[in-house]
């Protein structure tokens, strides 16, 4: 029997995870991508808290009004770099989710490189 879009997902989603984790030096970075928005979290698993979050719902990308989704993507991967700098992360572990690492997944991780994150 077929699995469906969300069983696929969940179960390369546990894949993934079995093999990266993330720590304070070296939190994990998690992309959630839903219909609309763009969710990023720096995670530090050893302790088992999130240290920054970024969302396409904040007040920067809000005000900007009829933006493509790729392009609000690029943006929150920017936000996302410039915090995470501030709070002297600089090296990440990606995690894409158990999404493709193709569209909005990978403009956000590209501008985030960009922005000075190295993973």
């Amino acid at each position: 029997m077929a699995l469906t879009k969300q069983e696929r997902r969940l179960r390369i989603k546990r894949r993934i995870r079995k093999q990266i984790s993330g720590s304070a030096e070296r939190p994990r970075m998690s992309v959630f991508r839903s219909n609309k928005q763009i969710y990023v979290q720096f995670i530090d698993d050893l302790e088992g808290r999130t240290l920054l979050s970024v969302c396409s719902k904040s007040k920067e990308i809000a005000e900007k009004s009829n933006v493509a989704k790729l392009e609000q993507a690029k943006i929150v991967g920017n936000l996302a770099a410039k915090k995470a700098l501030e709070n002297g992360i600089t090296e990440v572990v990606f995690d894409r989710n158990g999404c493709l690492y193709h569209g909005r997944v990978k403009s956000l991780a590209e501008a985030a490189r960009e922005g000075g994150l190295k993973f």
